[in-house]
């Protein structure tokens, strides 16, 4: 085994993205494309690792130059294949390495990942996990089922606990990585094994299964639940079981409250349904109960029924103060009424030139959206229509706007059939124009001779933009987990269905 081979088993290797000029980093001669190796010696397992290593105050960084620059690859602006890949070329030698010292001073590196070891892995096969329904022909960080307590830290997203080690516990607790947010789904063990089925030989602590254990281990750690709801499952009484015992430990902070989500991709997995409009608002008459208990006892309603539920039941949204400052909105609880907080701007009694505008959006919310932009039609010279967009991709059982696709909007629009076609901003990856098929808003506007923008992440950003064509500043997908998942699917196959 050669040095470098022997270095790539030990270490993970960090490259650089870029350095702070006038930094200790600049200093000693660090450039973008480097590699961080060791931190005093010690291998480095992520950003985490990183920041938490230089707390020591007196450190010194090893740093790799590859002997050939990183290659970038990119595609053609605007299109499906404008994105750009790191390559390094082989592994840094041992001789290309020199070292620094900082003491109680950031370096000034940024890296281009934020895991230096690879995503850890679900060890779960769930009967709702929507990677197992996702049609094929997506790319590869798509079909990554990631399951990584840091990446929850960072970014919020949620995971199950059930794949941590002892080590990776300590090291929470070590860190205080606080706070988490934790899928529960029920508090019921041996429901919550049905449901989720975890691969033995890929939980590496049995106690990390235990819901309840877990939770109370890891009582110095704030922890934001959800708990994904299937009809006949774990609803109903056992919905409520789950929220009383949530409500009983002191360091959950809140419990989001999601009904399933399907595709038209199901073969071979168990049998499954959506929730009926009786179903969802039995789930709003029980959790309302809960809401004005806690309120009254506790000053927080605590547990938190995301958008579909009212939607799905056919009930109204709470008022704005009702979601207590939007903590889950990533998790759909609360965004339209998010959405809705900034009303509509003064609007003008007519436009200068006539203009025909569609705005494209899932069946879900394409009433909600009607109601909302109604004013607008009052503009002379304003043609608006919301257009319930049909989801091709996923199925007609996928409501949500998120998950429309070019696909989608292919079907549904015809070339040269309006001026301006807005698409929901949730439906674009996170600093790009490319949705999660990769057809790009150019590659659309050239194809239905129209311009194509994204809407905005307020009712009022989206009147300017149907107004003045102004550029969105909206959510999009991927800000968090996913951007990671691209970087570390370069090197991922496929799971098999």
């Amino acid at each position: 085994m050669t040095a470098a081979e022997n270095l790539q088993e030990q270490l993970y290797p960090a490259p650089i993205k870029s350095v702070e000029p006038g930094s200790p980093a600049e200093r000693a001669g660090v450039r973008p494309g480097d590699v961080l190796m060791r931190v005093n010696g010690e291998a480095v397992t992520d950003v985490l690792d990183y920041r938490h290593k230089l707390e020591r105050g007196v450190v010194t960084l090893e740093v790799a130059r590859p002997r050939q620059a990183p290659r970038v690859m990119t595609g053609v602006e605007g299109t499906a294949q404008d994105h750009h890949r790191l390559m390094l070329p082989e592994p840094p030698s041992l001789d290309d390495t020199f070292t620094f010292t900082v003491e109680w001073e950031d370096p000034g590196l940024d890296f281009e990942e934020v895991l230096f070891d690879g995503i850890k892995k679900c060890a779960n096969k769930c009967d709702f996990c929507y990677v197992h329904q996702m049609p094929r022909g997506f790319r590869k960080s798509l079909y990554i089922m990631d399951d990584d307590y840091r990446l929850s830290f960072l970014y919020g997203s949620f995971v199950t606990l059930t794949n941590l080690t002892e080590g990776d516990i300590q090291r929470v607790l070590n860190e205080n990585l606080s706070p988490l947010y934790v899928s529960v789904h029920t508090a019921n063990q041996d429901l919550r094994q049905d449901m989720m089925k975890w691969w033995k030989l890929k939980v590496k602590d049995p106690q990390a299964v235990q819901i309840r254990s877990m939770i109370e281990r890891l009582e110095s750690i704030d922890l934001y639940t959800q708990i994904v709801l299937v009809p006949e499952r774990n609803d109903r009484e056992n919905l409520d079981e789950t929220v009383e015992y949530l409500s009983s430990r002191p360091n959950v902070i809140s419990a989001a409250v999601v009904p399933i989500g399907l595709t038209g991709h199901r073969k071979n997995l168990p049998d499954v349904r959506t929730f009926t409009r009786e179903e969802a608002q039995d789930t709003l008459k029980r959790l309302n109960v809960w809401r004005r208990k806690f309120l009254a006892e506790r000053g927080t309603r605590f547990v938190f029924p995301s958008d579909e539920i009212y939607l799905l039941a056919g009930e109204p949204l709470p008022a704005e103060e009702e979601y207590e400052g939007f903590p889950m909105l990533e998790n759909g609880v609360g965004m339209i009424r998010d959405f809705l907080t900034e009303g509509l701007p003064e609007l003008p009694a007519a436009l200068p030139e006539p203009r025909k505008v569609i705005l494209g959006t899932g069946l879900l919310f394409a009433e909600s959206l009607d109601r909302a932009v109604e004013p607008l039609r009052a503009i002379e010279g304003l043609t608006l229509e919301v257009r319930a967009v049909e989801n091709k991709t996923f199925g007609r059982i996928t409501t949500v706007a998120g998950l429309l696709t070019g696909r989608c909007f292919r079907h549904a629009v015809q070339p040269g059939e309006a001026d301006l076609l807005i698409v929901p901003p949730t439906t674009l990856r996170y600093g790009t124009e490319l949705m999660l098929d990769d057809v790009s808003l150019s590659e659309l506007r050239n194809e239905f001779r129209m311009d194509v923008r994204a809407g905005g992440a307020t009712l009022g950003e989206l009147a300017r933009v149907i107004l003045d064509g102004a550029q969105s500043s909206g959510h999009q997908f991927g800000m968090s987990a996913h951007a990671v998942k691209d970087t570390a699917g370069k090197e991922e196959t496929r799971p098999q269905a």
